[in-house]
């Protein structure tokens, strides 16, 4: 596109999980490459896309609400083409043109090569989802290569970055629409994971966040796609650098989350790396040792444990019991300075007030630093959506905000107890409001309390600074 009027100005919005952001974050990279101009406000663009979110209704009820926006810029003649990208498009792809009329394109997940065919051609209502679309939400899809997140157009603060390990998710719980979404897990080779770490680090990243559908998984296709032997184990050459061998390795060894994480922690110039959505049923002793010995990992994983009755974990079909949970959480509190995130579900089918009871009181007892609560929606077409035991939406709301008060409580009382000491803080720059705002080690970026900083101070500096107080969840920190 050799003239300016033949370079099309591109609004792209993001919804949804860091993962949706990787995926932005390489269409904004194919666009630009493809010779259109990224980054335009929405209003002002002359193509908006939006990469969706469709995991829960409330999400799909967002994602609707930004593609409506986007069409009303359509309709008023500003922009010209709309398209519609992400887990949306897989979950709902024959219904969409229907839901909102005048979208031009849909992209499914795992078509992100055919984007810029979306934005720049002119034939309406095209559908580019290459994979069949799984018959329910339990049927995973066919196999689909994982690709390269390589060459991202990066829209996270330059100092922080998401590094992506693994794609979709086999664990077939039974609430969940991800295997028909996503499709089933399947990891990238660790040499592919290292260069895109390496390349996040070349361009000013220092905090590596390690995230995929179910991270402890990783490197479980591996072994069964190569047998014995082990698919590119890190190792240091004679210099000292970290290399990796390729698939013909060692007899005997085997690849899996704590070697790939060893491996990134040996990375020159990798300060922060922390490790997001951990399946718990994986979680191996090695990787909770590697954690707690490497200093540039730091002492936080966010470990989705969705309820604790053995009950409800049983219908939900998670695969762990309340014995084997509590185990890996004391087993992960013996690491000095360890911060555990998790998230639970309430209102599953069937919940009793008992099981309720159990999991308040869980949360009560544990005190995690942080938790997230989500009220059971049935997802049309899961097996927990036709599970009998139903309960009605103002027992679910009544049951989230129980919890919601009790982790207050903890967090409130843990924010009291920091007053006086000095943390290391990583500052993200300022807000919306105005206000400096940096994180600690156990504050993850988008989805955790935020420092306060009382003086401002560059973004992507790491400072001392002494807490001083607190405002609601985030701590007030003076440099």
């Amino acid at each position: 596109m050799s003239k300016k009027s033949d370079s099309p100005r591109v609004a792209l919005v993001s919804l949804g999980c860091p993962k949706n952001l990787v995926d932005s974050e390489k269409m904004m990279a194919q666009l630009a490459e493809g010779g259109c101009v990224v980054g335009a406000p929405m209003d002002q663009a002359d193509v908006v896309v939006v990469n969706t979110c469709g995991f829960l209704s409330a999400a799909r009820d967002e994602s609707l609400a930004v593609i409506r926006e986007a069409l009303t810029h359509k309709a008023d003649g500003t922009a010209r083409r709309v398209v519609v990208a992400g887990c949306l498009v897989n979950r709902d792809a024959d219904k969409l043109f229907d839901l909102v009329p005048g979208i031009d394109a849909i992209v499914g997940v795992n078509d992100r090569d055919k984007l810029l065919k979306a934005v720049t051609g002119k034939r309406k209502n095209v559908t580019m989802l290459a994979e069949a679309k799984a018959s329910t939400p339990q049927a995973p899809l066919a196999t689909p290569s994982i690709v390269s997140d390589a060459g991202r157009f990066r829209l996270t603060p330059r100092h922080t970055a998401y590094l992506r390990v693994s794609e979709g998710c086999s664990q077939r719980c039974t609430f969940c629409t991800i295997p028909s979404i996503r499709g089933p897990f399947r990891s990238k080779l660790p040499q592919d994971v290292l260069a895109e770490a390496r390349e996040l680090i070349a361009d000013g990243a220092f905090e590596i966040n390690v995230i995929g559908q179910d991270t402890t998984s990783y490197g479980m296709d591996l072994q069964k796609a190569h047998g014995k032997r082990s698919v590119g184990v890190g190792r240091r050459d004679a210099v000292g650098k970290h290399d990796v061998i390729g698939s013909h390795d060692v007899v005997g060894n085997t690849v899996d989350l704590a070697q790939l994480m060893r491996s990134i922690s040996d990375l020159d110039a990798a300060r922060w790396i922390r490790l997001l959505y951990a399946y718990p049923m994986r979680f191996s002793q090695e990787l909770i040792d590697v954690m707690a010995e490497r200093d540039n990992i730091v002492k936080y994983v966010d470990i989705p444990l969705q309820h604790i009755a053995d009950g409800v974990l049983r219908r939900m079909g998670r695969r762990v019991t309340r014995g084997r949970t509590e185990d890996l959480l004391h087993r992960l509190r013996e690491v000095k300075g360890m911060t555990i995130r998790t998230t639970f579900i309430v209102g599953f089918p069937g919940e009793s007030e008992a099981e309720f009871g159990e999991l308040l009181e869980f949360v009560k007892q544990f005190k995690f630093d942080a938790l997230g609560v989500f009220e059971f929606s049935p997802e049309e077409g899961t097996p927990a959506a036709r599970l009998k035991g139903q309960l009605p939406a103002e027992v679910k709301a009544h049951r989230a905000e129980q919890v919601m008060l009790a982790q207050q409580k903890i967090v409130f009382a843990a924010n009291r107890r920091r007053v006086g000491k000095t943390l290391e803080v990583l500052v993200d720059g300022v807000d919306a409001a105005g206000r400096c705002v940096g994180r600690h080690a156990g504050q993850a970026p988008d989805i955790d309390s935020v420092c306060i900083l009382t003086k401002k101070r560059q973004a992507g500096r790491v400072v001392q600074a002494k807490v001083t107080g607190s405002d609601g969840y985030d701590l007030i920190v003076e440099p």
